[in-house]
């Protein structure tokens, strides 16, 4: 396991919760949850997310890692996308999902690789949309994902690695034609992560909570609004807010004023995610049809580096 002196902030007054966030067009919001993770983000070398296609399209760790790329740091940890769409950690699919493609994927069958080759400091896991497959609470099934976080806990531990587990974010019920609230499943579900997190000592970031006042917030200025369109996958606000809830845990304090990133440095972040996403997922390799071809890492490391360069460039000059 590769351990490293993380980064450390010069200034840390600088750290301003909404500096990523180029996309927002509302008042920002402040969540209320209480900060509890410190600088475990900017100690941590290597942080890899994993999760289903909330976490590959990249848009909320895109925005964490520009808020990241704002900060004056030593030493800016690196942040490795490794969501795989359709993926649970219950290893539970439906009958013909994907139009009987092929079945959900289960992290199980990955996760052992991904450890070892990537050989984290800090592993973010965002499961639980997927895991109720859609349909309406069921005993045995919340028992497979119960059995699935167990499991990426034990081993998280058992390869050195930091974890931070995310509750399932909310389902928009609203955009979703059902006799029952699937968002009732995901409650009871990231119900439970919370209540493991303090029973058990593991570390929870609930985002379904804050999620779902924001989604009643926006309802209420602009009905019938939604940060879910499909119910499921969030939009450009959406992630901007999973984003908003995530930065306040690593912070004591969440400064009211707002900072916009320089035009296009969002952008260019998020192109340096999906080109060493798409390298690493390749490289450990998966289930899922139907991916864009990654490169290999060496070649990824190269782009990666010229994207980086550009994102340097883009900063604002640092006073001396």
């Amino acid at each position: 396991m590769r351990k490293t002196k993380g980064p450390t902030l010069k200034n840390p007054a600088i750290s301003i919760c909404l500096t990523l966030l180029t996309t927002a067009l509302a008042t920002p919001c402040v969540f209320a949850q209480e900060p509890v993770l410190g600088d475990l983000l900017t100690t941590s070398p290597r942080v890899v997310f994993l999760g289903d296609s909330i976490t590959y399209s990249g848009g909320y760790v895109a925005r964490l890692d520009t808020w990241l790329e704002m900060q004056n740091l030593d030493q800016k940890p690196e942040l490795l996308n490794l969501g795989l769409p359709s993926e649970t950690v219950s290893g539970l699919s439906e009958k013909g999902h994907a139009g009987g493609r092929f079945p959900r994927p289960d992290l199980a069958e990955r996760l052992a690789r991904v450890l070892q080759k990537t050989e984290p400091d800090l592993i973010i896991a965002c499961y639980g949309i997927n895991c109720g497959i859609y349909q309406d609470f069921d005993e045995q099934r919340f028992q497979k994902y119960q059995q699935g976080i167990q499991n990426l806990v034990t081993r998280a531990k058992a390869c050195d690695a930091q974890l931070i587990l995310l509750t399932p974010p909310t389902f928009d019920d609203q955009r979703s034609q059902r006799d029952f609230s699937y968002d009732a499943v995901m409650t009871q579900y990231a119900e439970w992560l919370v209540k493991q997190g303090h029973k058990n000592g593991w570390r929870v970031i609930d985002l379904h909570t804050p999620m779902l006042k924001e989604l009643e917030s926006i309802r209420q200025q602009t009905p019938p609004g939604t940060m879910q369109p499909d119910a499921v996958h969030p939009n450009a606000r959406g992630h901007q807010v999973l984003a908003e809830i995530l930065i306040e845990q690593f912070q004591q304090e969440v400064p009211e004023e707002t900072l916009d990133p320089p035009t296009g440095l969002l952008s260019l972040v998020q192109q340096r995610q999906d080109v060493l996403r798409d390298a690493w997922l390749k490289h450990t390799g998966h289930t899922r049809p139907g991916l864009r071809q990654g490169s290999s890492l060496e070649e990824a490391a190269k782009k990666a580096d010229v994207l980086s360069q550009q994102i340097t460039d883009s900063l604002p000059q640092k006073s001396p």
